[in-house]
């Protein structure tokens, strides 16, 4: 088993087989980034209330959004490295507003399932530090995700 995923729906909304497609998506995902067996993560689906929380705390900004990651491997400022230790790589958290998906996938016209597969595979490359903040990362990055879903199967149509 390539990555160790802890899946957690705090809104009691999604299906078991909701949740086992986004744990598919990841370890397929995982093997296209070529992450390393082991590598760790969470998965968390909130209400929007939750997220904005969220948003207002650690992004500043007092609003609902889709989707929140917190990459555990990048250094912080004062933070200081562990060396020597044996452990799993921690890659981070995702955090996703079911209600946002749902609004979401409404508005672009595709499946809820599409959504949550597009805003956890966004949220898992930023995890891997992929980012958006200029044109050309947005390029690279928005390509990826692309790519990982089509050859996963979850197309915009669906």
């Amino acid at each position: 088993m390539r990555l160790m995923i802890d899946l957690v729906d705090e809104t009691n909304t999604l299906s078991k087989e909701q949740l086992q497609m986004v744990e598919k998506l990841l370890h397929f995902a995982a093997e296209e980034e070529k992450v390393e067996d082991g590598a760790e993560l969470s998965v968390t689906f909130v209400t929007n209330e939750e997220i904005q929380k969220i948003n207002r705390e650690y992004r500043g900004k007092d609003q609902p959004t889709d989707v929140i990651s917190f990459a555990l491997e990048e250094m912080g400022e004062g933070e200081v490295k562990v060396i020597g230790a044996d452990l799993p790589k921690a890659l981070g958290d995702i955090i996703i507003s079911v209600e946002k998906a749902k609004e979401q996938a409404e508005e672009y016209g595709h499946s809820f399932i599409r959504e949550i597969g597009f805003l956890t595979i966004h949220g898992f490359l930023h995890l891997l530090g992929y980012d958006h903040m200029t044109e050309e990362e947005e390029k690279i990055m928005f390509a990826r995700q692309k790519e990982i879903l089509e050859n996963y199967g979850l197309h915009r149509s669906i």
